[in-house]
């Protein structure tokens, strides 16, 4: 039997339970099993990764620091391979992976001791700290080596100072003594979830039942002494070296709950995060914060699961419902839709209360860049407000191109992949997938099935008329008719609207970007819109040709800071970026262009006019602009003499028409005509059809036809 080095109570070894995570320990075993989850350890800086950094706590025993527990952006680390850091063991997975925290303490002299941690010992040894000679002994806290135990007298000056030992009970103001047995949980990783379990004296036969009120979380500031039921929703899990603290969130907040079976061993093993409980306890003041001494925590089924279910859904949905808030022009699609755009700013706003993170998939377009940028100005500043960390927005909120406007298997099963590693190695919450100018058709179908079976929430922002098997298959979709509504908008234009219910102090920022999404005939309404907020209509053509050129780039990128940049610039010179690349633009539109119009083909199917070009021999495959923008371009400068352009690949054929066609049942028709082509509609949005190579000379005829015979 020994003392403690910091309050001298009696254990076994050189440290008490109290006082486990004051110290630092040196980690001399060889697997991660054998490290002691709560305890802070000394480890060295093995690399770098994009969601974190991997420290080496011994030889062959590495740990996963994720950016998400750092307390500034991953990118503004200066640690160097090699480096000694400080950080805490918060879990050791199943698998082996060990689940680091950060430590405010990054420097050896900040513990108040150095312990080795050694499995093959049966109790830790001590290292002595050597102090700097220059240093005022009364600057730091006091410390012991091997054989150095402070007497009574020493711990108890030591209280009296606060230097030392474990302090007296606050709302007592009784002192401690040998014989009094005090178990007390250092912060978790600094996370102000700090507990205090006392032992209660036992007593023989029945105990007497306490009654209980069930009250709600924000009131628990005024019964601090009483016996509380609470029912909720476990957010978050820790173990210390003391008792378990369960985070209980319900409809009205968040409430730290220490519940203690014996020193680090888990409470209640059977409830899980994300679980719907009911716990009773009495309601407590440890250290300033608020905390409730878990008596008795019981996990919900059946009817009272789903009463408590519902009951918090309602009351989160209604508190993320944002207020009315006028459509941000004149614009009768986006009027027709407008209930259907508060749900999708209600289904934003709630994942981001929830914690959970927003993933906007957009058409690599400018109408699905400006859309999803839309959403994602008015979304990180909730995310800032929501999460303390510095790089939360990157964490909680992504933003992923999509090419060709379609969510296919490959997207669908990047996506499915990544938010289960995140899920199983962080704990992450699945996230709220939002589609902008993409989604809407039923070549989607199979992405959206993926996502349904791990029952992933989507919302889908289109200004196509969406198919009804695309509206059975999202909790929210906003895709207008604009045969009913008799007018024409753009994903943007609905995107924004969106944006400014999520957050109506984005509405004057983002007042242009309607105006930038149509690349004609823009409604006078965003036009006016647009010049309002300092953007006239070479302005807004600039930006609109300068992401275009951009979005060709690297399609699968975001490019987050540059289009930024082009979007809403802050100097001068971020202004005049948009000039800048709008030129490029031109020049190699205008360089194409010139090459397509003199390999026209032009042909008279059944009176109508039809202009063919022959894209794999008269257009640069792999260099801008991309064939649907080429063949957008051509149309608008020849629909005045020719109804139908073609644009023909090795596989692949694109139709733009003055008239509108069903593209499918284009498909349809030339399929009976060219059974053998393996012929169907690809992309319905870029009017698209897909087929075998060696059929092509036969399917250009028969989708000709078909083409003659729809028109």
């Amino acid at each position: 039997m020994g003392s403690c080095i910091i309050c001298g109570t009696s254990v076994e070894g050189h440290i008490c339970e109290t006082h486990q995570q004051d110290v630092v320990f040196e980690f001399r075993g060889t697997n991660a099993d054998q490290l002691t989850p709560g305890r802070f350890y000394r480890g060295t800086v093995d690399g770098y990764a994009e969601f974190g950094v991997f420290v080496d706590i011994a030889d062959r025993v590495t740990g996963l620091l994720h950016r998400s527990e750092l307390d500034q952006r991953l990118e503004s680390l200066e640690w160097e391979p090699g480096d000694t850091v400080f950080v805490q063991v918060k879990n050791v997975r199943d698998n082996g992976n060990i689940d680091l925290g950060w430590s405010i303490r990054q420097s050896e002299r900040e513990f108040r001791g150095t312990l080795i941690d050694d499995p093959e010992e049966d109790f830790a040894l001590l290292k002595e700290n050597v102090e700097d000679d220059d240093e005022d002994d009364d600057d730091g806290p006091v410390r012991h080596t091997v054989g150095q135990v402070p007497d009574k007298s020493e711990r108890d000056d030591t209280r009296e100072t606060g230097q030392t030992g474990a302090p007296a009970d606050e709302e007592s103001g009784s002192e401690s003594d040998d014989t009094e047995i005090e178990t007390e949980a250092a912060d978790a990783g600094g996370s102000g979830g700090a507990a205090v379990v006392e032992t209660e004296p036992q007593t023989d036969g029945e105990q007497t039942a306490v009654e209980r009120t069930q009250v709600a979380v924000e009131t628990l500031e005024d019964r601090v002494g009483d016996d509380v039921r609470i029912e909720g929703e476990i957010a978050d899990i820790r173990q210390t070296s003391g008792p378990t603290v369960f985070e209980l969130r319900d409809e009205t907040g968040a409430v730290d709950c220490a519940a203690f079976k014996e020193a680090g061993v888990r409470a209640y093993p059977e409830v899980e995060d994300g679980d719907l409980v009911r716990l009773d306890g009495e309601v407590r003041r440890r250290r300033g914060e608020l905390q409730v001494e878990t008596e008795a925590l019981v996990v919900l089924e059946d009817d009272e699961h789903a009463a408590v279910s519902e009951r918090m859904a309602d009351a989160l949905t209604e508190q993320a419902r944002p207020e009315d808030v006028e459509p941000l022009a004149d614009d009768p699609a986006v009027d027709g839709v407008i209930d259907g755009v508060r749900e999708a700013a209600t289904a934003i706003r709630r994942a981001v209360l929830e914690d959970r993170p927003v993933v906007v998939r957009h058409n690599a377009t400018v109408d699905g860049y400006v859309g999803g940028v839309a959403i994602e100005r008015a979304t990180l500043p909730l995310v800032r407000d929501q999460h303390g960390a510095a790089d939360a927005e990157y964490h909680y909120f992504d933003r992923r191109p999509l090419e060709d406007g379609v969510y296919d298997m490959q997207d669908a099963t990047q996506d499915v992949t990544g938010m289960l590693d995140n899920r199983e190695r962080h704990d992450e919450k699945l996230p709220l997938f939002v589609f902008v100018a993409a989604g809407a058709t039923r070549e989607s179908m199979d992405g959206f099935d993926l996502l349904s079976v791990y029952d992933a929430d989507r919302v889908v922002l289109d200004a196509a008329e969406a198919d009804p098997e695309v509206g059975d298959a999202v909790d929210t979709l906003v895709s207008p008719s604009l045969t009913e509504t008799d007018a024409e908008t753009t994903a943007s234009a609905i995107a924004a609207t969106v944006a400014a219910h999520v957050d109506e102090d984005v509405r004057e920022e983002i007042g242009h970007l309607p105006a930038v999404s149509f690349w004609e005939d823009a409604p006078e309404s965003y036009v006016d819109l647009a010049a309002e907020t300092g953007y006239d209509a070479d302005d807004t053509r600039e930006i609109r040709e300068a992401i275009a050129l951009e979005a060709y780039y690297q399609s699968y990128e975001d490019k987050r800071e540059l289009i930024a940049d082009l979007l809403f610039p802050e100097t001068d010179d971020e202004r005049g970026l948009a000039s800048h690349v709008s030129e490029q633009f031109r020049t190699k539109m205008d360089a194409e262009i010139e090459t397509a119009e003199a390999n026209l083909e032009h042909r008279d199917v059944n009176g109508i006019e039809v202009a063919v070009l022959d894209t794999d021999a008269f257009a640069h495959r792999y260099e801008f602009p991309p064939t649907n923008l080429l063949l957008d371009e051509l149309f608008r400068r020849h629909r005045d003499d020719v109804d139908v352009v073609v644009g023909l690949a090795a596989d692949e054929l694109f139709l733009r028409s003055t008239s509108a066609l069903d593209v499918r049942a284009v498909a349809a028709s030339a399929a009976e005509e060219a059974p053998n082509a393996g012929l169907h509609a690809k992309s319905t949005r870029d009017g698209c059809l897909e087929f075998l190579s060696g059929e092509r000379d036969a399917v250009l005829d028969a989708v000709l036809d078909a083409v003659a015979d729809v028109a």
